[in-house]
Parts: C-alpha cells; structure tokens; sequence
C-alpha cells in the first residue's frame, strides 16, 4: 500500500494521531510489546501501519489469533498520514525503542532503512528464503538488502488503473463505457486532450484532482519503461537534474495545468476528501489501493457512478508496502511468524478482499478470488481483470533513500504552478530544491 507512499493520507487525523500514539510509545516502549507474556499467559504483538482505510488486517488478526491462543494482536497508525508514519518510525527505529512488533514500510522508505538493516530482525532467519517464490520477484528484491537481508516481506503492488466518474462524463458528451473510455487516452497527451474536450463541455467540475498525483503516476511509468529510477540512480546518486524522466513526467504536468485541468487540491488533505464527497473531478489517478480510498471518502451516495479504464500508456507502479520486525521486540520469532501469515497468499487475499489492496504474491494475483473479482462500487468493473492480469509485468522503479523528501520538494513547486507560478521558474526551482532535499 504503500503504499505505500506509500502520499496517501489526513492531515488533521494524522495530528490526533501522532499524539495518541506518541503517548502509547512513551508510556509503554517497554511494555507494548514485551511484559504481557509473562508468567506464561498470552503475549501481545503490536502491528504499525498506516493509511485511512490500514491494510485490510482485521479479520486476518481474529483468525492468526484464533489458531495461535497464545498470541494477542493490537494495530496502531489506522488513520495515520504516511509522512507522519515514516517521521514517528523513523525516530522509532533510530532509538530503539517504540516501534512496534511488527511494522510496515512503504515502497518510497524501505530503502532508506537499508542503511539501519542492523535495527531489524533477518527475516531470512525465521525461514523467510523459503518464501522467496511467493512474491513477485521484483517485490522480493526490494524488501532485500544488497548484502542478501531479508528487511520486508512484500504486502501489496500499486498496479496502475484510471478511475472515472461515468455520470460526469455522460453529461459531457464523452463515452461512458470503460472500454471506450480506455481508448480515448492511449498517451497521456491524448488524456489531456480528452481533457480539454471535458473542460469545454464542463465549467463546474475539474478533469483531475490533483497535479502532484498526475505527476508522480506519470512519473512512476515513465521511469519504469525508461531508466528504471527517477530522483536517485541504482549507485544511490542524486541525479534529479540529469534524469530525463522527472523532466518529462514534470513537462506533462505542467502541461495538464496550463490547460486548466487540475483541482488543485493536496492529496489526502480535508480539502481532497471533500473533493470526493462533493464530486468536484472527473477522474483521479488510480493504483489498486485507491479504490478503498475513493469508496471511503466519497461514501455510498456515489456508489455507481465511478468506473475504472485502462490507464494512458503502458502499465505502472504506484505504493505498496512491506512488513518487517524490529530487533526492539521483544517477540522477535512471534513477530516474525506473524509476518509470515499476514503476507503469505490467505493473507494477502484477505486484505484484497477488505480494502483493494492488490496482492504482491503470484499465487494470490491468480487465485479467483483476486483474478475473477468485481467491484459493485464501482459499476461492477472486473478489477480482478484490470489490475492483476497487469502486475506480473510490472517494472519495478528504483526510489533512492530520500526519496520521499525529494519527492515533496518537487511536488511543492507544482502546486506553486498551479497557484500561477511560472513553470520554467519552478522547474528550476525543483532541480534546486530536490537537490537540497536529497543531500
């Protein structure tokens, strides 16, 4: 989920957030996790994730505790922004102490934790190796550090889709059918184009929500089909000012704006979520994840009226997260088994099942469950189909160790050109600033 990045979540229950768990952590970094199995009776596993809608965990805790009674499992960080969540672990992780039993890492951070892989439990010592073949190998090698540790499991992959409301295009004169749909945009100019042609027809809602989410999808599949990094090379170098990808992918955003495409809005802040309970755009950028997003925000009233299509060109990556266990745990072995259930193919499939999550296990990507699934929310759309017939051809997209920070300073100068900012100021601007982030 990473999603990740992953990027994905409130800002204002994100601040409520990091006060009740940042207490938890105080009052009880010793205890969270470590003093209830004593005596014999049942331990308590603490799992750190992130995200308005989690990963989907909840009745996969109920079964994992059903079947190991010795074993209780509490959740933190439901709700929590992801740069709050990475802020928080990363302090966590550099103390050693307050972290969870378990926690996640989001695609966009997992490498800058490759340097702190000393502060994690091997997972290749708890048989993981053995389950090399249940991730896609991609997958596998990010959760992986160079020197062969085994830092995360894989949870889900960020397969790219576009989502779109049908009643806004029918009223706008544009094709609602999602094959139809799917052809109007086979490139991404020809999805502005589209664009224009809806903004003509349309002077209340806006085509896309957001220029910084255009951005980074465009990003990801442009940087997947070419260089296969973007802000950092694969040496770890800061080579945002020689990738030809990032300028691109930022031309092609800019380009969006000027045409007057873009909502303007901050993804996952307030005004985004009232952007979809109020149906102020037409179609968002949509990963597998942001299904369960869309339905949570914008609510039962709009059940039906989105639909998703093929995305403009080909294929791509956004979010995904694996899980890893701190040595600060006091139930490392525990905490590793656990692990191990939440992301083999039952896992992975039961959190599909509960938020969207698409499953970074082949077994599960083909598993009918996953493959053969609809989605009535979303006009029934097979998303089984759409989003996991892709993910085995995926390609993967190297995301340097700050790449998070870099990633901010770059989406900042965008929203700076959609508040009438020069572009080629703020593309200057960008190189400047993401260069000073990366350091």
């Amino acid at each position: 989920m990473s999603v990740p990045i992953r990027r994905r979540r409130f800002a204002a229950i994100a601040l409520a957030s990091v006060v009740v768990l940042g207490t938890t952590a105080a009052c009880g970094d010793d205890s969270d996790s470590g003093d209830s199995g004593s005596g014999g009776g049942p331990i308590t596993l603490v799992v750190d994730v992130f995200g308005d809608q989690g990963f989907g965990y909840e009745e996969l805790y109920k079964q994992y505790e059903a079947e190991h009674t010795n074993v209780k499992i509490q959740e933190r960080g439901k709700g929590l922004g992801l740069g709050d969540y990475n802020t928080r672990l990363t302090q966590q992780i550099t103390a050693g102490s307050g972290a969870g039993d378990v926690v996640a890492l989001e695609e966009g951070t997992i490498v800058q934790f490759y340097a702190q892989a000393d502060k994690f439990v091997n997972l290749a010592d708890h048989g993981a190796n053995d389950l090399k073949g249940n991730f896609l190998p991609w997958k596998w090698e990010q959760g992986t550090t160079p020197d062969g540790k085994v830092l995360g499991l894989g949870t889900d992959v960020g397969s790219m889709a576009l989502c779109y409301r049908s009643d806004l295009f029918k009223a706008a004169g544009l094709p609602t059918d999602r094959e139809q749909v799917g052809a109007l945009w086979p490139t991404w100019d020809e999805f502005i184009a589209t664009g224009q042609k809806f903004a003509a027809a349309d002077k209340k809602h806006k085509f896309v929500d957001s220029a910084t989410n255009f951005y980074n999808v465009v990003l990801m599949q442009i940087a997947g089909q070419g260089t296969g990094y973007t802000y950092y090379d694969k040496s770890n170098k800061l080579v945002i000012d020689q990738n030809p990808d990032v300028q691109a992918a930022y031309q092609l955003t800019t380009k969006m704006i000027s045409a007057g495409l873009s909502n303007n809005l901050q993804s996952f802040s307030n005004e985004w979520n009232a952007g979809f309970k109020n149906g102020t755009f037409a179609t968002i950028a949509c990963p597998a994840w942001m299904t369960g997003v869309i339905k949570g925000q914008a609510g039962d009233a709009a059940t039906g009226k989105w639909d998703i299509a093929k995305a403009p060109g080909a294929g791509g990556n956004w979010g995904g997260s694996f899980l890893g266990v701190p040595k600060s745990s006091k139930h490392q072995k525990e905490a590793a088994e656990l692990a191990k259930f939440l992301t083999s193919a039952k896992g992975q499939i039961g959190a599909y099942k509960a938020v969207g999550n698409l499953p970074s296990n082949p077994q599960a990507l083909t598993d009918p469950a996953v493959a053969d699934s609809t989605n009535d929310y979303f006009s029934k759309a097979p998303v089984g189909k759409i989003f996991a017939a892709g993910a085995t051809d995926l390609k993967p997209v190297y995301l340097g160790p700050k790449n998070n920070a870099v990633r901010t300073a770059v989406e900042n100068t965008l929203r700076a050109v959609e508040q009438g900012k020069s572009a080629d100021e703020q593309w200057q601007a960008a190189l400047k600033n993401g260069a000073a982030a990366g350091k």
